[in-house]
């Protein structure tokens, strides 16, 4: 019987998702880079630093959505390190499963109290 398991044909398996993460990474950190920027230049740009100054950037729509936009790849970014985390350092399955498990309720409930806070100012 042969052994498929050399060269091209074989069945690869394991961290073969890696270049999409290192993607996701990086992406999700340009996103908060150019929020950042945004944020930078708006304070820097008013000359209303009073809650109602603040209020008044998030009360228009398009600044909403870039900072809810910039919470989710926040939130991405996140799942993406502490996933990595529990498959590098966590050995016994049933505790990483509880522990992933446990870290998506927690970043679910971020982005529904995330979603609450931008569209109740």
């Amino acid at each position: 019987m042969a052994n498929n398991n050399i060269g091209p044909k074989r069945l690869v398996v394991g961290a073969h998702y890696g270049l999409k993460n290192w993607l996701a990474q990086r992406v999700t950190a340009i996103v908060m880079a150019i929020f950042t920027l945004v944020l930078l230049v708006a304070f820097l740009g008013e000359n209303n630093f009073s809650y109602e100054g603040w209020a008044g950037l998030f009360a228009q729509q398009w600044f909403k959505l870039l900072a809810f936009v910039t919470f989710l790849a926040l939130y991405y970014h996140v799942w993406v390190g502490m996933r990595d985390i529990w498959m590098d350092y966590v050995k016994p399955v049933a505790i990483r499963l509880l522990l992933q498990v446990l870290t998506i309720l927690w970043l679910v409930g971020c982005a529904g109290w995330t979603v609450q806070i931008l569209w109740r100012v």
